[in-house]
């Protein structure tokens, strides 16, 4: 048996693909806070609850700090957008109606802060400011109202004031703060979406303070927020072809009597004629039968020829006039409202 030669097989390293990393760079937006709002209570004692609520960007993680109180709070994500949370005063928290409490709200590696301007205690107004003297100016405060104030319709507001500032807002009837965001150097805008518990009417009062450090700039809505619906534009029906019946007259038309009827009436009256008299007394009456025969033969003719039709007026909302002709009686009345289609009336059911 013949022995089969081995052969030697080199295994050579397959060639190395060049392996290309590819680098995504994602530009985190700062989260926003939009509202921030406490339950206010009657008084700051051990045991009272004091319930919070901010608004703002969905997906975060927010959380915030009472000066005097021995802990922070963390705020549930309750739907999306809106954080709760409810601090329990402990009896060694140093807690008072004027204890600033600032809101963080964190998304990935960044944060936003926001400063409760209302006071804890029901009744006790809006948390004090500091010096007014260098305060930012605020040139003018706006807002886009809505004809109904029923929740789920927005409020937009617009301030134009001194750049880099922070913007926040108060309405009576609404609880809490919110604010509004600089969209450009100087200019401010946010919208506030009224929700159920709300006591927003049109004359509502709406303040707005303009924070830069201790300095604060305050003004106030001087428009309402209700604004009259606009009703919509009256279409005039103009229909080109209605009309009203104006008259309805009846027209007799005499047929015209021809050669053959008044020879015809001529020999029966020369006939009749040639029976009266003798000599010229007979061709007299023969004369007179012969024109009286043709008058009474040319008026029987005329008379079995006549017609008679219909001629309705009609009048259109224009002014202008219209004659439809019928030889029978149309069946209508003046006063009665028609359309006109290829020249026949037709009532109008409209």
């Amino acid at each position: 048996m013949a022995a089969i030669p081995l052969c030697l097989i080199t295994l050579l390293p397959a060639p190395v693909l060049a392996q290309q990393q590819y680098t995504t760079t994602t530009t985190q937006v700062a989260p926003r806070i939009r509202g921030f709002e406490v339950d206010e209570v009657r008084r700051l004692r051990p045991g009272v609850d004091l319930d919070f609520t901010l608004y703002g960007t969905p997906g975060g993680r927010a959380s915030l700090a009472i000066k005097g109180a021995r802990r922070n709070l963390t705020l549930n994500e309750v739907e999306p957008g809106q954080y709760e949370g409810s601090y329990t005063i402990g009896s060694r928290d140093s807690i008072t109606e004027s204890s600033a409490v600032t809101a963080n709200l964190r998304v990935g590696n960044l944060v936003t802060s926001g400063v409760l301007a209302e006071s804890l205690v029901r009744g006790r107004g809006p948390r004090p400011d500091g010096p007014a003297a260098g305060a930012p100016r605020i040139e003018r405060f706006d807002v886009v109202g809505d004809d109904r104030l029923t929740p789920g319709n927005e409020l937009n507001f617009t301030l134009i004031g001194t750049p880099g500032a922070k913007v926040e807002m108060a309405i009576d009837g609404a609880p809490g703060v919110f604010f509004l965001s600089e969209v450009r150097p100087g200019e401010y805008t946010g919208e506030y979406v009224i929700r159920r518990k709300d006591r927003i009417v049109s004359n509502s009062v709406v303040t707005a303070n303009m924070r830069v450090g201790n300095r604060v700039a305050t003004a106030r809505l001087n428009k309402p927020l209700q604004v009259a619906a606009v009703p919509e534009p009256r279409v005039v029906r103009y229909c080109t072809n209605c009309a009203t019946v104006e008259a309805i007259n009846v027209v007799q038309v005499d047929g015209e009597g021809n050669y053959l009827g008044t020879i015809g009436g001529g020999v029966v009256g020369a006939v009749l004629g040639s029976q009266v008299g003798k000599g010229n007394g007979r061709t007299a009456a023969q004369i007179a039968g012969a024109l009286g025969g043709a008058y009474v033969g040319r008026n029987i003719e005329r008379n079995a020829k006549r017609t008679q039709h219909y001629e309705v007026v009609i009048r259109f909302s224009n002014g202008g006039t219209q004659t439809v002709t019928y030889e029978n009686d149309p069946g209508l009345r003046v006063g009665e409202k028609v359309k006109v289609n290829n020249g026949v009336l037709e009532r109008d059911a409209s």
